[in-house]
């Protein structure tokens, strides 16, 4: 047997690595993950939110009230018109971690970015970086390529206003095939608008600027869904608006420091607690808090000078502290406003009610549905697990992913490619039920519907989902199609935060196998198939396989479709309102309107 060649342990394996190095190497430590562009956390739109945030905590100090940003070819500009980096430290501000000024209360007291590392995480993944400071007069600017800085800083005279402007470009080699997708950037434009009221921001001449706030966030989204007047407070370090819809779920949108906090934390806890008790205290009941909140959209902000985040991306709030101010004034805004507004009073007690009645009506069908799954099996059948889920502290949580895929040859594939710890496998059992309009009890007394919910963790509540992405995984012809939009309808019709929140996915799988007797090539359209073909026409035998079906792949072959290199679009939306009228007309009763439309868009 022979015995691995053992390697010297000594002085010389020690490596010492600067602040952008390590950044370089372990970029997911400082940005989460890298990804492509097709979703909101990917790790471009983490570097555009480092610059913007700087700019806006400028704002906030009273400094500056407009930011101009640019992209083009995927290169970002980001200028503000605050006091601008002082000079002598423009280089140690954008490459020493642990440098700047936001540990200083007394210049930013309302920041998000206290950790030193935001701008210097840009410089180091950056192909190309340029910061330029103009103070009264004077200008410095450095320019940096790969985090190394390219000559020395070069100081001169200016005549614009004092700010700063920062322009980078995404390191291809830690990026690849990155791209900007506009409408996620003007959606998180528009947030910073309404959480900074009188501050303009510029993206490529398009203006965004609210002026009510979280008001204006939450008219946007519910538009004429409302059940009853918006309920907008504001104080000098807290604002929430909220209402009701007759959508099921609840819907929260929390930021701290004008940074969206996805995963909530301790304000958006000390605010739901809020609405519980001023709810009760005003009609002097003990509603529980599932009918209190059921249907509730809501936007909370609050702005602390110490925030502690719970991950390097800030998605949840760690301070504990913040419920001995932030529920009681919750609360008494609640009750007050409601003794001033009775229409909206009576508008929501109806709401709890109906939650309450519907709730306790479920009650004996939820029961019956156990009771027939613990007869029929002590597994949810058609589930191959994983390992680790969202909810344990294996680290991999985050990686935890669900296929829903269709009927079991597909399935057979996938099982046999999986990663055993992160990836399960759930096979359908033909076309789900059109739940569109159905109570919740559907959901119970459709044996297919209860085993998803079941197979998901989402049972009792949406805390309990075990997988951190959902991905539909259906076939590329009319009945795959079909499929997919009975699962979307019921995904958006009964568990619509869930897609807010970013967890539903449709995976992309090759329609055409293109190959000679030396290369494989895997086409996604009919115009990469044109180009793989005069790519290998000049090999022998050449083939082109046209996959009708999953199930038509191998697992040998399926294995890279689901791996590092899978292809899954996040499934987003826009503004919640929408999502009632689209469902109405593609999944509703037949309508002229909905005809019209298919024979206008026949292909």
């Amino acid at each position: 047997m022979n015995r691995q060649t053992e390697v010297t342990y000594d002085e010389s394996k020690i490596q010492t690595l600067s602040s952008l190095e390590h950044i370089r190497l372990r970029p997911g430590m400082y940005i989460g993950r890298l990804g492509s562009g097709s979703h909101p956390n990917d790790g471009i739109y983490i570097l555009l939110k480092e610059l913007i945030d700087n700019s806006i905590d400028e704002f906030i100090m009273g400094h500056g009230k407009r930011i101009d940003i640019r992209i083009d070819n995927g290169e970002v500009s980001v200028r503000d018109f605050g006091r601008g980096i002082p000079l002598g430290k423009v280089v140690d501000c954008v490459s020493i971690i642990n440098t700047g000024a936001k540990y200083n209360s007394e210049v930013f007291q309302f920041s998000v970015g206290l950790n030193g590392v935001g701008t210097k995480a840009v410089n180091a993944l950056s192909e190309t970086f340029e910061v330029v400071s103009h103070r009264e007069g004077k200008a410095v600017r450095a320019s940096f390529l790969n985090g190394v800085l390219s000559g020395n800083p070069v100081q001169e005279s200016t005549s614009e206003r004092d700010g700063t402007r920062v322009k980078f470009l995404p390191d291809p080699a830690i990026f690849p095939k990155f791209s900007f997708d506009f409408s996620m950037i003007r959606k998180r434009l528009w947030n910073y608008a309404y959480l900074n009221r009188g501050l303009t921001l510029v993206l490529n001449g398009e203006k965004f600027k609210s002026e009510r706030g979280l008001h204006d966030l939450l008219h946007e989204e519910v538009q004429d869904t409302q059940l009853y007047d918006i309920i907008h407070v504001q104080s000098t370090h807290f604002e929430f608006a909220m209402t009701h819809t007759d959508r099921y779920g609840e819907e929260n949108f929390s930021y701290v420091n004008g940074h969206y906090t996805e995963d909530g934390g301790s304000h958006l806890s000390a605010f739901r607690e809020g609405i519980l008790k001023g709810v009760n205290q005003f009609f002097k009941s003990s509603f529980d808090g599932p009918d209190v909140r059921d249907g509730i959209v809501s936007a909370v902000a609050v702005k602390i000078q110490e925030p502690i985040f719970e991950s390097q991306t800030k998605n949840k709030l760690g301070n504990s502290d913040l419920r001995s101010s932030l529920m009681p004034e919750v609360r008494d805004a609640i009750t007050d406003y409601l003794y001033k507004n009775p229409p909206a009073a009576e508008a929501l007690k109806q709401k709890i009610q109906t939650n309450e009645r519907i709730r306790k009506e479920l009650n004996n069908v939820k029961k019956a549905a156990r009771e027939n799954a613990r007869k029929t099996a002590l597994t949810i059948p058609n589930l191959k697990d994983c390992k680790h889920h969202f909810q344990d502290s294996s680290g991999k949580g985050e990686e935890s992913t669900i296929f829903l895929t269709e009927g079991v040859s597909a399935g057979g594939s996938m099982i046999s490619s999986r990663d055993v710890l992160t990836q399960a496998i759930f096979c359908l059992k033909g076309k789900p039920l059109n739940c569109w309009g159905m109570g919740k009890d559907a959901l119970y007394k459709n044996l297919e519907l209860y085993n998803i919910m079941k197979a998901l963790g989402i049972e009792d509540s949406l805390e309990g989902l075990r997988y951190n992405r959902i991905v539909l995984a259906t076939d590329a012809d009319v009945d795959g199609l079909h499929i997919r939009n009975l699962l979307l309808t019921f995904f958006l019709h009964y568990y619509e935060p869930l897609v807010v929140r970013g967890h539903l996915y449709i995976l992309e799988t090759p329609l055409f196998r293109v190959r000679n007797q030396k290369k494989t090539l895997y086409c996604y359209s009919d115009a990469e198939k044109e180009t793989a073909l005069e790519q290998l026409k000049k090999g022998k035998h050449l083939e082109v396989t046209r996959f009708k079906g999953l199930g038509e792949i191998s697992p040998k072959e399926f294995g890279q479709f689901i791996g590092e290199e899978m292809r899954a679009v996040p499934v987003g939306i826009e503004h919640i309102h929408e999502v009632s009228q689209l469902l109405n007309f593609y999944m509703g009763t037949n309508t002229s309107e909905r005809r019209n439309y298919i024979m206008e868009h026949l292909v």
